[in-house]
């Protein structure tokens, strides 16, 4: 049995079910460039009163279309979870993404040495989707892909929680927004 049309796929229930990993998080509905699911995320400010400098924040759902995300080389329908820093190129995305150092690039180097299984994470430092976790639905039944993308979710959110991602993202924001 093949699975269900990319737009019928329901994605309300995604939103509870990552709220508890990303606590702390906002909320908000993303249907564009082919995806359809949350990003939730965080507003960065270099100090208090400050201009916000970037975005750092996670997207949990799918991928309907390639669209922009043909680096991928995706096999749409695909369920997704991606870290991200906006803007591109921008001095938070910097310290985060490019340096040697930054939160996002350990991260990545870690999450990777400790799943061994496929889908294994990726990272790209110069795309949206600096680092995700990304699996086709193409040969799920279509009465399973509910239970498998709920498991997927699950497994990823609890693998960017246990890294400490999550966190230092929300103390970062917070430090910075107090000072």
């Amino acid at each position: 049995m093949r699975a269900a049309k990319p737009e019928a796929l329901p994605f309300g229930w995604i939103c509870p079910l990552a709220e508890p990993y990303l606590r702390g998080y906002r909320a908000k509905v993303e249907c564009a460039n082919g995806l359809r699911g949350f990003s939730f995320s965080l507003e960065h400010r270099r100090s208090a009163g400050a201009r916000r400098d970037g975005t750092l924040g996670f997207f949990v759902g799918f991928l309907i279309k390639p669209g922009v995300f043909v680096h991928l080389k995706p096999a749409a329908p695909e369920c997704l979870i991606f870290a991200f820093i906006n803007p591109i190129g921008g001095s938070l995305h910097r310290a985060q993404v490019r340096d040697s150092k930054g939160t996002l690039r350990w991260t990545s180097g870690y999450i990777r040495w400790l799943t061994h299984r496929p889908p294994r994470f990726e990272f790209y430092e110069t795309e949206r989707t600096a680092l995700i976790r990304h699996a086709s639905m193409r040969e799920w039944p279509a009465e399973k892909i509910q239970h498998f993308t709920r498991n997927f979710f699950i497994e990823t959110l609890a693998w960017l929680v246990r890294s400490g991602l999550v966190r230092r993202w929300r103390e970062l924001s917070v430090i910075s927004a107090k000072e």
